[in-house]
């Protein structure tokens, strides 16, 4: 099979172009990576030309010998849909877990997404944690929430709660809540290990004053998580544009009521009185 004729390949490609379309993605912004299944890998094999062995500047044991595709360190988004075997990558991941090779893409040369560290440590976190049912890391520079990241104090309580109060669904789709990252130097090791960290917990994590990162099953759960947030960001940088303060809002008891009818759970340090 033609690799960019697999099913999962165009999803890869589909996603990264609506991420662009939203306006998440300026000039080379963000990055996705979609940890792939054998027999996916086996659909495309014959379009494999392995490249040299080079470090992945973090180490991933649980990792070693899967396919990951990614997009490419200073790629555009915008080019993904229509330039795909020159912005994204196949790319293995040795038997040490220490380091990759690309297999296929990047024909022009260049290398995978800089923010790899942080996507091989948070895929590893949630192989581990989801019995290897998620797949799929996205970053991106959702405005809102950026904006958010100046007004808001950095912590996981608030964002999660003032999110939540925005959205009756958004509980339903991230009840684990978001986690926060301080503002770090991206691409490195500090800020990829803060980020594993906060996703044996959650689901979403905010970089503060950068973006966010998202984790999920498949491209359509990892997308719709990452619109939820970004939507009940936008709609509270509205609200806080009107006025700085609430008339009537959704209550710590409505929220249980919600997690009750919806069958989730909701931590109680989320539901705290204001």
């Amino acid at each position: 099979m033609n690799f960019l004729d697999a099913e999962y390949v165009q999803g890869f490609m589909r996603m990264a172009n609506d991420g662009w379309e939203q306006g998440w993605h300026e000039r080379n912004g963000g990055n996705l990576s979609y940890r792939v299944k054998t027999e996916e890998v086996e659909l495309v094999k014959e379009n494999f030309v392995a490249k040299e062995w080079q470090a992945i500047g973090a180490t991933v044991p649980d990792l070693a010998g899967e396919f990951f595709l990614v997009t490419g360190s200073g790629k555009y988004f915008r080019n993904v849909i229509i330039k795909p075997e020159d912005s994204i990558c196949m790319l293995e991941v040795d038997q040490t877990g220490e380091k990759y090779r690309i297999v296929w893409g990047l024909v022009n040369g260049g290398r995978p997404t800089s923010e790899l560290p942080s996507h091989l440590m948070n895929h590893e976190v949630k192989k581990k944690a989801t019995d290897g049912k998620y797949r799929v890391i996205y970053h991106a520079h959702t405005t809102n929430v950026i904006a958010l990241t100046f007004v808001l104090p950095l912590k996981d309580e608030v964002f999660t709660r003032e999110l939540w109060e925005m959205a009756t669904e958004c509980p339903v789709v991230f009840p684990a809540g978001i986690g926060m990252v301080p503002w770090m130097v991206p691409g490195g090791c500090e800020i990829a290990i803060a980020t594993s960290k906060l996703m044996k917990a959650y689901d979403v994590a905010i970089w503060a004053h950068h973006g966010m990162f998202a984790a999920g099953e498949d491209f359509d759960l990892t997308f719709g998580l990452m619109h939820t947030v970004e939507k009940s960001a936008e709609i509270l940088v509205k609200m806080l544009s009107m006025q700085p303060t609430k008339l009537q809002t959704i209550t710590p008891d409505d929220f249980r009521d919600l997690a009750r009818d919806f069958n989730v759970t909701l931590p109680e340090k989320f539901l705290y009185t204001k």
